[in-house]
């Protein structure tokens, strides 16, 4: 992430190795000139004296936040969730504030630092007040102990957390239609996009007769940063603005200007897919290597508002949290990070960290924001969301597959993984089918190793007399599992040996693998499982076995021939083959099929319970938040596709992760905020969480994958949050959880261990008040990670509906624990509020118990006269009892 400078002078440089310096130079001169050993330890003694005064360190980016109130919040209250003015940034005391701010910044790294030896990146001035700079540890550990500064953390860099689910979630029939069509879902709403940039020239990008932006969002204008690759054309009224940031980038790493390109346009693919699919224009043809549907965003009459942070070669938190500020500044009403850090603080507690705290003030000012949870599942404590001020979005599947098989010449049709078209005749006509080892090229210069001979790799492997024509059998060995081969080189062989297709087939010495389809433009297909690739190939004789591993494969795994295919094939006395006569086809691959358990959590999908350092130690918020579909989503992508060479060319692309799942969450909150334009981020985020569903379309609680490529297990809150998605229930919840920034500093004063001084380090506000537990912050779920006796926790609701409501109240309390709610019924006004106290208590001693138990309370109300369907707002429980409880 840095790069290492000599300071000589106070100047700095980029250092060389020692063995190329002068010093290094004049030393090995002195030895030639011959001298002795003891001369050498003298020689030594001086260069560490040397080296005293003129050493090499490393220089990495560091983030400080800086006393002082940021221009957004001059002057107002901690207690206004969104006390953010539009106006007040455009007056002319505003922007005097922010050049004060800026020039204290630079009077302040005058002022420590020695002039040359550091780089300041950005100012941050609009919702946070503090720098990012390029800097020594030592210079940071300076900056540290400095006046006026109130925190300072290491750039952790930022990475990527990497259609029908409209249709999926019930758009069409639902939300769609209350809002006059898909054109006018989302109408007057600015979504921005922390991401890769954006693909300007897409369809789903197109300005389609939008009307101008109307008075329902905060959005003041933004601007279109012009450069290579986006004109001034590319901001065309759907694209409302773009900008770029890349100050981190550069200062982190060698761009590369063939790809890391210097503007809004998206080189990589994934920030113009994420903006698809929360807010790209209805019914657009997606197109691969074939047609595969329509594809529309989830609020398609949204405007769009980029922020490219993230390029090819690197991605920093530095250009994240600009990105962010400038965001806010500009207006946007709701904020998409698909990308984000990979890993938790080092020194900071998770949700006192700069990017928390950027995610805390656009908060404050008004804006919505979603966060990947992050891809690393499905082990526990893995979410890379940690605030109940951003909405963290977990990962699920839809009912919709791909199909694809392999047809051999006995009759056996084994199903497998990929988006490919049929071999030639359709499956009627039958290839031969040769195994990549037994095609190996006799006379090659190339080494014997797996991704040679076993995983096509490498075309001038193979003898093109055989394989030209042929299905041939590639398998996952070394090189796929250490992650150094690819589907692209098996492609690129295909194309060059002239394969009729190929099966990548799972190796027992590997076990199963994980295959996502992908289009190819050469029929494939990919067979993961080792139960169904032992169809193809099963053990032969031992005679043969006892043979390879005498002679042709010591000390390594032995490939199993199929029993078909070994049947089918002729071999001579030391096994080499002498005759193919297996025959096989490549069925079609592109056509969907719809059935099947839906939702399930995805297998990569970062898993709760929620922490705050890098122990892991459990903190008192549910995450994730919030399911919604992130397993293979078609959605717009960049034909340049420069981190994904398998997608070169492509307009479209199916894709799976956590970064898919949260611009479904982030349109949906267009489509609440433009029915709902007074609610506050608080409200928009408790009406998608008492209105989420934890069933799936048969009825039962939802699955999640585990570990193993086949296991499922019913879903926890860990896993799927308060539910999946549900947007058009959300537009009418009947109650909110309404909360706002003062309750947040007051739930961070609250955590335990927590100094106040950290959080007026983080937050520039002091801890006047405290809440009693962090459970109770006003949230729809309830998480108590060290519960001992009784306690007492409160929540708040308020009545968003233009009727009176009843509710009666109900309990399904966590395995041994007991729940009672007071008031058990109650009656609410319109806007009015009602305080719920609900005490849970121990009932079962913690040696009967392990880890966290879940239960619910359930507020029933009346009939949504609208929907006909009853008011039911749940409040999820995550309970674990202390030992001594």
């Amino acid at each position: 992430m840095g790069s290492c400078v000599r300071f000589c002078n106070n100047q700095y440089h980029h250092c060389h190795k020692p063995h190329n310096s002068p010093l290094s130079a004049k030393l090995s001169n002195m030895t030639l000139l011959g001298f002795n050993p003891a001369t050498r330890i003298d020689v030594a003694l001086l260069a560490l004296a040397i080296l005293g005064t003129c050493f090499a360190e490393k220089r990495e980016i560091y983030l400080a936040l800086m006393e002082g109130d940021p221009v957004a919040f001059a002057g107002v209250s901690s207690s206004h969730e969104h006390g953010f003015s539009r106006q007040n940034l455009n007056r002319e005391a505003s922007r005097a504030h922010a050049k004060r701010l800026v020039d204290s910044h630079d009077q302040l790294l005058q002022s420590v630092l020695e002039t040359g030896s550091y780089k300041k990146l950005y100012s941050f001035n609009h919702v946070i007040n503090g720098f990012s700079v390029h800097i020594t540890e030592s210079q940071a550990k300076r900056l540290k102990e400095t006046p006026g500064v109130r925190l300072v953390e290491r750039d952790r860099g930022a990475k990527l957390m990497t259609t029908y689910t409209p249709q999926f979630l019930g758009l069409r029939q639902g939300v769609w239609r209350q809002q006059g069509g898909p054109r006018d879902a989302g109408e007057g709403i600015v979504l921005g996009f922390v991401d890769t940039g954006i693909n300007p020239a897409h369809p789903s990008f197109a300005n389609v007769g939008l009307p101008p932006l109307n008075g329902t969002s905060r959005f003041s204008g933004g601007a279109c940063e012009t450069g290579p690759l986006f004109p001034a054309i590319s901001c065309n009224g759907k694209i409302i603005s773009a900008r770029f940031f890349s100050a981190g980038a550069q200062a982190a790493a060698a761009l590369n200007p063939l790809v890391d390109i210097l503007s809004p346009f998206d080189a990589v693919g994934h920030g113009s897919h994420v903006a698809s699919i929360a807010a790209g224009n209805p019914d657009v043809a997606v197109v691969a290597n074939g047609l595969y549907g329509w594809a529309s965003g989830v609020a398609p009459g949204a405007r769009i508002a980029v922020y490219k942070v993230v390029y090819p070669t690197v991605g920093t938190l530095t250009d994240v949290v600009a990105a962010i500020d400038q965001a806010v500044h500009d207006g946007v009403d709701a904020l998409a990070l698909s990308v984000g850090p990979d890993e938790a603080p080092e020194d900071t507690p998770t949700l006192l960290s700069v990017f928390d705290m950027a995610m805390l003030s656009a908060r404050r000012a008004g804006v919505f924001v979603a966060q990947a949870v992050g891809n690393k599942g499905p082990s526990p404590s893995t979410v890379l969301s940690y605030s109940p001020w951003a909405v963290g979005v977990a990962a699920a599947s839809t009912d919709r597959t791909y199909p694809a098989s392999l047809l051999l010449g006995s009759g056996q049709r084994i199903a497998g993984v990929g988006l490919s078209g049929p071999t030639l005749g359709n499956g009627m006509v039958h290839y031969k089918l040769v195994l990549a080892k037994d095609a190996i090229f006799p006379y090659g210069a190339f080494p014997r190793t797996p991704p040679y001979t076993e995983e096509c790799q490498y075309p001038q492997a193979l003898d093109p007399a055989l394989v030209l024509g042929s299905i041939v059998i590639c398998t996952f060995s070394a090189g796929f599992f250490n992650q150094t081969s690819s589907l692209t080189a098996i492609l690129n062989t295909a194309r060059s040996r002239g394969f009729a297709g190929f099966v990548l087939v799972a190796n027992p010495a590997y076990g199963d693998f994980i295959a996502e389809p992908i289009p190819f433009y050469v029929p494939g297909i990919m067979i993961p499982r080792v139960a169904d690739a032992q169809v193809i190939l099963l053990s032969i004789s031992s005679l043969y076995i006892r043979f390879f591993l005498l002679t042709k494969l010591p000390n390594a795994f032995v490939q199993i021939l199929s029993q078909y295919y070994e049947q089918e094939t002729g071999r001579d006395q030391g096994g080499a083959s002498t005759r193919f006569g297996a025959r096989a086809a490549i069925g079609e691959g592109r056509v969907a099929s719809f059935g099947g358990r839906a939702p399930t959590v995805s297998r990569f999908s970062s898993r709760g319970p929620d922490y705050i350092d890098v122990d892991r130690t459990p903190v008192d918020v549910l995450k994730p938040d919030i399911l919604a579909p992130g397993h293979q989503v078609w959605a717009a992508w960049s034909p340049m596709s420069a981190s994904e060479p398998i997608l070169v060319g492509q307009s479209f692309a199916l894709l799976s992760g956590t970064s898919m799942a949260t611009p479904h969450v982030i349109g949906a909150a267009a489509l609440i905020k433009q029915i709902n334009p007074s609610w506050t981020p608080s409200m928009i985020a408790s009406a998608m969480l008492t209105t989420a569903t934890k069933h799936d379309n048969y009825g039962d609680l939802i699955m999640a994958e585990g570990s193993d490529i086949s296991s499922l297990s019913p879903a926890t809150p860990f896993d799927i949050g308060s539910g999946l998605l549900n947007p058009t229930s959300a537009l009418n919840p009947g109650l909110v959880f309404p909360s706002d920034h003062e309750d947040d500093i007051s739930f961070l004063c609250s955590l335990p261990k927590m100094d106040p001084l950290m959080v007026k380090a983080a937050t520039g506000e002091s801890c006047t008040r405290s809440l009693t537990y962090p459970s109770d912050l006003n949230l729809p779920s309830v998480t108590i990670s060290a519960l001992t006796g009784v306690r007492t926790v409160r929540r708040r609701v308020k009545n968003v509906s233009a009727r009176q409501l009843t509710f009666t109240v109900s309990m399904r309390p966590p395995n041994g624990t007991a729940i009672s709610v007071n008031p058990p019924w109650f009656t609410i006004d319109p806007q009015g509020v009602q305080d719920l106290d609900m005490e849970i208590s121990v009932t079962q001693a913690s040696n009967e118990l392990s880890g966290f138990r879940h239960g619910e309370v359930v507020l029933t109300g009346p009939e949504d006269p609208s929907s006909q369907i009853q008011l039911v707002v749940p409040i999820t429980f995550s309970v674990r009892v202390q030992p001594d409880g």
